[in-house]
């Protein structure tokens, strides 16, 4: 019997290592062929002469994800008195008219009543049209990680953990089910090792993992460091084959004079502890963020 437990040890120890490595490889590839897909954007900018700045909303995706762009999104807006933001966590319309996709976007994600918690909009923003929209140049342009690359990692970690589990819980039920001295320590220590593959590789994934896990690639978090010595960086232009799409804006791009909305581009990067003030943070952290 304890030859059995063994052998299914073994089997969801390899499989559960080798579909990380495999899928860690995939990922590998994927971010590899982004920055590269930038590195031809940037010359074919170089040659055309393009040099257009990521927008606000593009700098808290590759920062944050949808999450932080919902945040900066509602934040612009109560700012700009469209939206009130209360510290309970609830967004209420002030002005029902966006100005940009995103904007209307969140408008509709609040709903018809005008009030809304701000967990719900962030959730419903996320699968909205606009925003998946904004995800898809990013990631065509080299800068967002593909959702594949960042759902598949995660998976195939959790199979790991879920296979140490199994191990532990095989070498248990070895233990409990043979008669009294037909077990013993030998027998035990060859469910040692597939628990070291599965701890070891857990322990390696915790670690190597987070560029496969964020939401900008390489590429996307270094021009993200170049605009931002801490803060925004240059979206390589569009190629000559390439058409522009100037019939609406994908996100404003922050103003840089005395009429900045304070706090943006701090909020975009860092999140709310950014926000100056404590009206805005108190109704972003008790919402959830």
């Amino acid at each position: 019997m304890w030859l059995l437990f063994l052998l299914l040890a073994w089997v969801v120890a390899v499989v559960s290592c080798v579909r990380v490595c495999r899928t860690a490889l995939a990922a590998g590839l994927a971010l590899h062929r982004g920055a590269d897909a930038t590195a031809d954007a940037d010359a074919r900018a170089d040659d055309t002469g393009a040099d257009a700045g990521l927008t606000l909303y593009e700098t808290a995706y590759l920062a944050g994800g949808p999450h932080r762009l919902a945040d900066v999104v509602l934040v612009l807006m109560a700012q700009q008195r469209r939206l009130h933001l209360a510290h309970t966590g609830w967004a209420t319309v002030v002005d029902p008219v966006g100005q940009d996709p995103v904007e209307r976007a969140a408008l509709s994600a609040i709903g018809p009543e005008g009030q809304r918690r701000i967990p719900a909009v962030r959730r419903a923003l996320t699968s909205a049209e606009a925003v998946r929209g904004l995800a898809d140049r990013l990631v065509r342009a080299g800068l967002a990680a593909p959702a594949a690359v960042r759902t598949g990692i995660g998976t195939a970690v959790r199979h790991v953990q879920f296979a140490a589990l199994l191990v532990l819980l095989a070498a248990g039920a070895t233990y409990w089910a043979a008669p009294s001295g037909e077990v013993d320590g030998l027998v035990l220590a060859w469910f040692a090792f597939p628990l070291v593959l599965t701890l070891g590789t857990w322990a390696v994934a915790r670690v190597e993992a987070h560029p496969y896990t964020a939401w900008a690639t390489e590429a996307g978090s270094a021009l993200l460091r170049h605009e931002h010595p801490g803060g925004p960086s240059r979206r390589p232009g569009p190629s000559p084959t390439e058409p522009t799409e100037p019939t609406e804006p994908t996100g404003p791009t922050e103003p840089t004079g005395p009429t900045e909305p304070t706090g943006l581009t701090g909020l975009a990067l860092f999140g709310p502890t950014a926000l100056a003030d404590p009206g805005l943070r108190a109704a972003l952290h008790s919402s959830g963020a």
